[in-house]
């Protein structure tokens, strides 16, 4: 598929109340009025960046899995976010790839936010995943991955980089600054979604969520501090001009 339509849902989440977000979404899916192929929910979508998994982790047979399974069968559309999943006795931040076929492909966030203290409540993994979907490469990755370019580095020949998050407003340039930096030096499509509204311990967030060419270029207004959802369209003959031009 040449082209692929990518709806990007930038919204407040209620704190550590899956089904209430998950409620809310489905509003704004339902809401979306243009075809699309993918929709992205912003990271931990159904909690906020909470530190209490023991409290909050599902499975992968769980409430939210099975929802995004609907969702996406009745939608047409698939649907991604991160979510805090248990595994083995550990919890991960993990990202969720649903299909309307009922396929589902995760990525588990490698790099921990310390400083929140992520990394003594979650298990990271080393793993690189790149989605295949509708004949697009898709690489996800979750907030804090963001600040690590060697991670996200272009090996796999991947069309576009996925980055869900919850940034708060004190650091939002790097947010800005650095997918702009991503989809220059990996000449990839970038789509950054990040959450808005405060959470329960007083982080504010702008969400600046948006879509980023090959080149760096915004394909979608840059969105503070207001739920919304934007489609666009990305194109594989575009991107590979980009690419053969600049080698």
């Amino acid at each position: 598929k040449n082209e692929l339509n990518i709806t990007i849902i930038q919204s407040d989440l209620v704190w550590e109340n899956a089904s209430e977000n998950r409620k809310n979404f489905e509003t704004k899916i339902n809401a979306i009025e243009s075809e699309t192929d993918i929709i992205v929910l912003p990271e931990m979508f159904t909690t906020g960046f909470a530190m209490q998994p023991e409290h909050l982790a599902e499975t992968m047979e769980g409430d939210t899995v099975h929802w995004m399974l609907t969702i996406a069968k009745a939608t047409n559309s698939a649907i991604c976010g991160s979510i805090i999943v248990i595994e083995n006795e550990k919890y991960y931040n993990r990202f969720l790839f649903v299909t309307p076929l009922g396929g589902v492909q995760s990525y588990n966030k490698r790099h921990l936010f310390s400083l929140a203290g992520e990394h003594e409540r979650y298990q990271n993994d080393d793993k690189q995943v790149v989605i295949e979907y509708k004949g697009w490469r898709i690489r996800p990755l979750i907030c804090y991955d963001l600040r690590f370019p060697v991670w996200s580095r272009n090996n796999s020949n991947y069309d576009l980089l996925v980055y869900v998050a919850n940034w708060p407003k004190p650091r939002i340039t790097a947010w800005n600054t650095l997918l702009k930096a991503r989809a220059i030096e990996n000449m990839s499509y970038v789509v950054g979604v990040n959450r808005v509204g405060t959470d329960a311990n007083g982080h504010q967030y702008t969400g600046n969520s948006i879509v980023l060419d090959g080149l760096g270029n915004e394909m979608t207004p840059l969105i503070e501090n207001k739920e919304t959802s934007i489609t666009t369209t990305l194109s594989k003959t575009v991107l590979q001009e980009v690419r053969t031009k600049f080698n």
